[in-house]
């Protein structure tokens, strides 16, 4: 085969070659989530005469701005979820609990920020995070009758800055999502110990 064939050949395969090297360039490497998930199973149970425990995500997420819990890595949803699969330990054999989430949401609500030579001088905070909980527990008989209903509600804010880094906002997703539901959390051992009393155990 004379030089010029082989060079023809060649051609072909280094082009190839080349495209793929670009195509891969061009690929977004995966997202790395090394986030913990939020459990609560370090923390003592709440024990209920009751055969089962019932969870329910009633809240849908728009998935569209202004909401963001969408994007979380660790959503205040499933947060609020396995909170009640770690805490609530049904002791029972009749009777049912239901726990419902029935909010969990986050919205972005943007911040004026100082335009011209004075606004570049000054690091403002650009947007504000507003996260929201509630939940309802409910007790229902073996024949469906409600014997009881109790509602807890939590919210939180926080504000970041405009030179956040994406890695960054992400924490501070996580922190707001930690600290509504141990504010949830709080609130829900001293709302179902009262209005269930007479199935606490």
């Amino acid at each position: 085969m004379t030089a010029s064939a082989k060079l023809g050949r060649a051609v072909p395969l280094f082009a190839a070659l080349a495209v793929a090297l670009l195509l891969a360039a061009c690929e977004t490497p995966p997202r790395q989530n090394d986030f913990p998930e939020l459990t609560y199973q370090h923390l003592p149970p709440l024990k209920f005469d009751v055969a089962g425990v019932d969870i329910e995500q009633a809240y849908r997420s728009p998935g569209q701005p202004p909401h963001v819990e969408h994007l979380f890595a660790m959503k205040p949803a499933d947060a609020a979820a396995n909170w009640a699969r770690d805490r609530l330990q049904p002791v029972g054999s009749q009777r049912r609990m239901r726990f419902i989430v029935t909010e969990a949401s986050v919205v972005e609500v943007p911040l004026s920020i100082e335009e011209g030579f004075q606004g570049a001088l000054v690091l403002e905070q650009s947007e504000r995070y507003e996260a929201r909980l509630s939940v309802e527990a409910q007790v229902i008989d073996d024949s469906g009758r409600l014997e009881g209903k109790a509602t807890a509600k939590a919210e939180r804010t926080i504000t970041v800055a405009e030179d956040i880094s994406v890695r960054q906002r992400e924490r501070v997703w996580f922190k707001l999502t930690e600290n509504v539901m141990n504010d949830l959390g709080a609130q829900l051992e001293v709302t179902l110990s009262k209005v269930f009393a007479a199935h606490r155990r």
